[in-house]
């Protein structure tokens, strides 16, 4: 079961998923010492042998925060934690920002212990959110509007929104209307003039 389990995430399975399941805490031990279950993070495990999902690091970080859920169920879920910024920005391909640390939105207060998983304090609307290679992701028009609020470089931001723009991921439109809200900040008069000046700036 705990093998039906990882198939519908990617060959990962958590610790507590398997025992939710009723595999005995022995056997379990067992399969992970027989290399049948391969540990990439704690309580989160990979089924041995099976393909690369890629991105592992930040699907088991996901999983963590929400360890006995079963993905496909949060996925659907509006209080789930969405993958976002700089993160965001690299599960789509989009930029060169390094993305060392996994960065979520989640809705509630959620803890922590990883020091390479920062989380976001707030709710990702529906329309601001997609479900790429599995994971709840922000859409392009709020990776650039959480970029330019947590002062990145306007440079890079510029070129996700041009690359985000050229992909069809989004539209000038939408960015405009993400980023209205900081338009005062970068002494613009709107949310149009900031999205037309970062798209200038990255031409």
């Amino acid at each position: 079961m705990a093998s039906e389990v990882a198939e519908d995430q990617w060959g990962l399975v958590t610790r507590a998923q398997a025992l939710a399941l009723g595999v005995p805490r022995a056997t379990f031990a067992r399969l992970v010492a027989a290399g049948a279950l391969v540990r990439v993070a704690h309580g989160v495990y990979r089924m041995a042998g099976g393909p690369d999902p890629g991105h592992v690091d930040l699907r088991a970080a996901w999983l963590q925060l929400d360890p006995s859920t079963a993905a496909w169920r949060r996925v659907q879920s509006d209080q789930v934690a969405v993958v976002s910024h700089r993160s965001a920005a690299d599960l789509y391909g989009l930029g060169d920002l390094i993305a060392d640390t996994h960065e979520f939105s989640v809705p509630v207060r959620t803890q922590t212990r990883r020091r390479d998983v920062r989380l976001h304090l707030r709710q990702v609307a529906p329309g601001d959110r997609d479900v790429v290679q599995g994971l709840p992701v922000t859409r392009a028009h709020r990776i650039v509007a959480d970029l330019l609020s947590g002062y990145e470089d306007g440079s890079a931001v510029a070129t996700i929104a041009v690359e985000a723009v050229r992909r069809g991921l989004t539209t000038v439109e939408r960015i405009a209307a993400s980023v209205a809200p900081l338009a005062r900040r970068y002494h613009v008069s709107d949310g149009a003039a900031l999205a037309n000046q970062l798209l200038g700036d990255a031409a």
